[in-house]
C-alpha cells in the first residue's frame, strides 16, 4: 500500500528574491505538496532535484513538512533557480529561469504504475507536451493542473487558470476551459477574488482581507486548499471559501509557504 495518496508532480526551484537578497524553497508542484500535507493530506512529490546543495535543500525542507521524497530523482547537474524581482508598479515579476534538473523529467515507469493508483494528482510545470496529463486520465485518474504554468485542460477533474483582475474575464475563462473537458474550472483574479463552475453552476469569492507582504505562491496554497476542500465533498462555494483564506495566509509571509529564508550568496 502506498504511504501517500495524493501525488504532486512536476517544478521545484529555489527561489532568488532579488530585492531583499534571500532565498527559498518553491515551485508551484512543491507549494501545492507542502500545503496539502499542512491541511493533513498523506503526499508524495514526484519530480528531479539536481546533485548539488540545492537540491538536498529542497529535499529536507519537503521531508520537513511530512511530503513523502522517495520518488523524487537525484539528477548529475543543478537544481532549478527562479530569480524573483519588483518591477515598476511593484509588482512580482520573474526576472530569469533555469530549469536544472526539472527540464526533460519524466516519471519512470514504475513510477507512473504509482500515479494511476492515485487518489488524486496535481501536476506542475512539465516540459511533456501533455503527455503525463494524457495518459493518467486515460487512466481515470483525477487530475488538477495549474493551467499559467502548463496549457490543456482536457482531462481534468480541476483545471485552475487565471484572469489577472478583471472578472468578467474569469467567468468567460472559466466557461471556456469546460468547454476543452475539464470537469471543474477555478479561475483567480487577484484582488477581485476567483470564480469556480463545473457546468452546472458558477460561483464566485471576493478576495479574503489581508495585509500582503508577498504574493509569490498564494496561488499554489490556494489550489492545494481548494483541492482538499472538494476531496472533502465541498461544495464549490465552500472550496473556494477554504482557498482564499488560506491563500491570504501565504500573502502574509515571504516564500510559497512558511520557511527560514537564506542569504544570497
Amino acid at each position: 500500500m502506498s504511504p501517500f495518496e495524493i501525488a504532486t508532480v512536476g517544478d521545484n526551484c529555489i527561489d532568488r528574491y532579488l530585492p531583499v537578497r534571500q532565498s527559498a524553497v518553491g515551485g508551484n508542484a512543491v507549494n501545492v505538496a507542502v500545503h496539502l500535507c499542512g491541511l493533513g493530506r498523506r503526499v508524495g512529490y514526484f519530480g528531479a532535484v539536481g546533485d548539488d546543495e540545492a537540491g538536498r535543500r529542497v529535499l529536507g525542507c519537503l521531508a520537513a513538512r511530512g511530503v513523502d521524497t522517495g520518488p523524487v530523482l537525484v539528477r548529475p547537474g543543478r537544481t532549478a533557480v527562479t530569480d524573483l524581482d519588483i518591477d515598476a508598479t511593484g509588482d512580482r515579476v520573474i526576472a530569469f529561469e533555469d530549469f536544472g534538473a526539472c527540464a526533460g523529467y519524466r516519471p519512470p515507469d514504475a513510477d507512473r504504475a504509482r500515479l494511476r493508483r492515485m487518489r488524486h494528482v496535481h501536476l506542475g510545470w512539465l516540459d511533456d507536451g501533455g503527455a503525463l496529463r494524457r495518459e493518467l486520465a486515460a487512466a481515470g485518474v483525477s487530475i488538477s493542473q495549474d493551467l499559467a504554468v502548463n496549457p490543456g485542460a482536457e482531462g481534468l477533474a480541476i483545471a485552475f487558470g487565471s484572469a489577472g483582475e478583471d472578472r468578467g474575464r474569469a467567468r468567460q475563462l472559466a466557461r471556456e476551459l469546460l468547454s476543452q473537458g475539464a470537469r471543474i474550472a477555478v479561475v483567480t483574479c487577484g484582488a477581485r477574488g476567483s470564480v469556480a463552475a463545473d457546468g452546472a453552476a458558477m460561483v464566485e469569492a471576493d478576495a479574503a482581507p489581508v495585509e500582503v507582504v508577498d504574493t509569490t505562491g498564494a496561488g499554489d496554497t490556494f489550489i492545494a486548499a481548494f483541492i482538499d476542500a472538494h476531496l472533502a465533498g465541498g461544495s464549490l462555494g465552500a472550496s473556494l471559501g477554504a482557498a482564499r483564506q488560506a491563500a491570504a495566509l501565504t500573502c502574509r509571509h515571504v516564500g510559497g509557504f512558511a520557511q527560514d529564508l537564506q542569504p544570497l550568496i
